[in-house]
């Protein structure tokens, strides 16, 4: 028999997250960020879903390619851009637009003959201080792109740092309007999910929705649920084992729980090699047949263990929900100490996935 856990993967979640997002778009186009594997949703599975987004954005060209293979005409967005002469010939073979940030693409770009003009975006850094050109070297860029007769079009970009936290986008959004000035005819792209939620004055041309997508807040004091967010992905097991506890026994590694007075823990068949957090600490929510409690003890690699205490009937068979409907990933990220992107892309290849409608 195999292992009970499985994620479940809400293809009519994620097509209502996309119109979530186009609401908030108004007459924006919008990219649906797929990187990561659709932030492990995956990506032809995810993509299907979003069927209805404008084009899709990621990192890799691989991924790209498997889209193209797929079937998928729409644009796509290359978020890092290109690297080298080979990935240049790819961008024009697969009809991909590439983010440039940096005078060596440009360079690059102007050295390398391709079969056809290529769309570009033009990375702006507006205080971020990753990738982009800034006041000093932006005109060099521009006047460069647009002198190459193998650009067709250049649409101006950037990220914010804090559309989620409380420096806004305000001071970035100045300082980008400071240094586009010049090109104020130019399509821009702004948005990141939280600046699509929060900053109408971000939505420009295209917006770039990501967590929103797989229905997580970007945000710690607003939940998905408030955002009319829907999650996508609902990580389940079972209850494989049961023990019964008495005052100041310990449970698991390190024996870092202890038993305050008798209880009953259940160890569910789920561990930080599925892709659960190893820092989780005692206390972080989980489901048990529908009834919220928590865990005790240490994350082990396969084993996670519950407290049943306050769940009568509740046994070996149990259903146990991770994260995902009931119990929101943001909630169980928090407990944690991380964020829900990283417990929704680190869910392992081991785990059996399925699409439910």
């Amino acid at each position: 028999m195999p292992r009970p856990i499985r994620a479940s993967i809400s293809l009519r979640a994620l097509a209502h997250n996309l119109e979530r997002a186009r609401e908030c778009a108004g007459s924006a186009k919008v990219w649906a960020v797929v990187k990561a594997d659709a932030y492990g949703h995956g990506l032809r599975r995810a993509a299907g879903a979003l069927a209805g987004a404008d084009g899709y954005a990621l990192l890799d060209f691989e991924q790209a390619i498997m889209l193209r293979l797929a079937g998928v005409q729409k644009p796509i967005l290359l978020l890092e851009g290109f690297f080298s002469a080979q990935d240049l010939a790819l961008v024009c073979e697969q009809r991909l637009t590439p983010v440039v940030h940096s005078t060596a693409q440009i360079e690059m770009l102007a050295k390398t003959p391709l079969a056809a003009p290529v769309d570009v975006y033009l990375k702006v850094n507006s205080g971020m201080n990753r990738l982009g050109f800034t006041l000093d070297n932006v005109r060099l860029g521009w006047n460069a792109l647009e002198a190459n007769p193998q650009v067709r079009t250049v649409t101006l970009m950037t990220h914010f740092a804090d559309a989620d936290g409380a420096s806004g986008v305000e001071a970035q959004l100045a300082r980008f309007e400071e240094i586009v000035a010049p090109y104020a005819g130019a399509p821009r792209s702004l948005a990141n999910s939280a600046a699509l939620l929060r900053f109408p004055e971000t939505r420009a041309d295209w917006v770039r929705p990501g967590i929103m997508l797989y229905g997580c807040s970007p945000f710690a004091d607003r939940s998905a649920i408030e955002l009319e967010l829907e999650p996508a992905m609902t990580l389940k097991t079972e209850i494989i084992a049961q023990q019964r506890l008495t005052p100041r026994e310990r449970v698991g590694y390190g024996f870092s729980y202890q038993a305050a007075g008798e209880m009953t823990v259940g160890v569910a068949a789920c561990g930080y090699a599925d892709g659960y957090p190893r820092h989780a600490p005692s206390g972080t929510p989980i489901l048990v047949d529908g009834v919220r409690t928590r865990t005790v003890g240490r994350v082990s690699m396969d084993m996670i263990c519950v407290d049943l205490s306050r769940i009568p009937g509740a046994g070996i068979g149990s259903q146990v929900t991770l994260w995902g409907q009931g119990l929101s990933a943001d909630e169980v990220a928090a407990s944690a100490g991380t964020l829900s992107y990283e417990l929704l892309c680190a869910l392992a290849p081991r785990v059996p996935v399925l699409e439910v409608a």
